[in-house]
């Protein structure tokens, strides 16, 4: 079994430029880290999100849109040409956030993940951009 544990939010490869913040009233009350796909030149058009996160006091607020998106213009802006994502089929308020933000399903992995005992399906997401 693999085991990670972390001190602080961002690890020495992580890079804080790539998380986003929402802030309401001087709060933090959402974020989103935005990675490359991969490290390959030939993916450089593709970004992902991992980790969006909402306070539970501020869901339903519109922050997770705010945060889709804030990405979607900087990934325009840098020229991307696809923003993907993972969602569990478990989550389906997240996926509806994610498919009002234009987001759809472009494939699904059987039984991916097991939770409580169990199987889950993970859902790829993609928004395309520009192009």
């Amino acid at each position: 079994m693999l085991e990670r544990e972390r001190e602080t939010f961002f690890g020495p490869v992580d890079d804080p430029a790539r998380t986003l913040v929402a802030e309401r009233e001087g709060r933090v009350v959402g974020c989103v880290r935005v990675v490359p796909a991969s490290p390959l030149p030939e993916n450089a058009h593709v970004w992902t999100l991992e980790g969006v996160a909402v306070a539970p006091a501020e869901r339903g607020r519109g922050v997770a849109a705010a945060l889709l998106d804030e990405v979607v213009q900087r990934a325009a802006a840098a020229g991307v040409r696809k923003v993907s994502l993972r969602v569990l089929a478990t989550n389906p308020r997240a996926r509806r956030v994610y498919e009002r933000a234009g987001f759809t399903v472009e494939g699904v992995l059987r039984e991916e993940f097991v939770l409580d005992g169990t199987f889950v399906d993970d859902v790829l997401m993609a928004r395309r951009v520009t192009g």
